[in-house]
């Protein structure tokens, strides 16, 4: 039997978390903005999942971390590197990306995610409804904010600027 894909695989891990999720089909976006507008909600309420790297000495293994923002924000480098306690972060190639996660830039979510990563989430989510990357292109998945974090012990912190 072979392992499930997409948007199967972030349903079954939702499931085996016990987390309530919606995956709805959208139309392609060129943008978040306009993902938005076809989803019917605010930039605010999309969250991006970025794969962030941590630098690690040559030799050893790659590491990395989700860092979850909403839509109209951007992420403040400075203040995740001191959440997360290191001097070096980066995005890493949408290769690198797809072999940390499984999911393509764009469909990234922890939910399913081929490596279970630490989640740094901003603390603006808390106490909404949001909509994710569904592992697959033309797909979103709601979830409450506060649900999701708690399904993946998530680190609350200001992570944005």
């Amino acid at each position: 039997m072979t392992a499930p894909i997409g948007r199967a695989r972030v349903l079954a891990d939702a499931r085996a978390r016990g987390l309530e999720i919606e995956v709805v089909e959208r139309p392609a976006a060129d943008s978040l903005e306009q993902a938005a507008v076809l989803l019917g909600i605010e930039a605010r309420q999309i969250v991006k999942s970025l794969v962030v790297r941590r630098h690690t000495p040559d030799g050893a293994p790659r590491e990395y971390l989700f860092a979850l923002i909403p839509g109209d924000r951007q992420i403040s480098w400075p203040k995740l590197r001191a959440v997360v306690g290191v001097n070096k972060l980066s995005l890493p190639s949408p290769e690198l990306a797809l072999e940390a996660t499984g999911f393509e830039r764009g469909t990234i979510t922890p939910l399913g995610s081929s490596t279970t990563w630490p989640v740094f989430a901003d603390v603006s989510m808390v106490g909404g409804r949001v909509a994710m990357g569904a592992g697959e292109a033309g797909y979103s998945a709601f979830v409450e904010a506060d649900g999701l974090i708690a399904a993946y012990g998530a680190t609350v912190a200001d992570i944005t600027g």
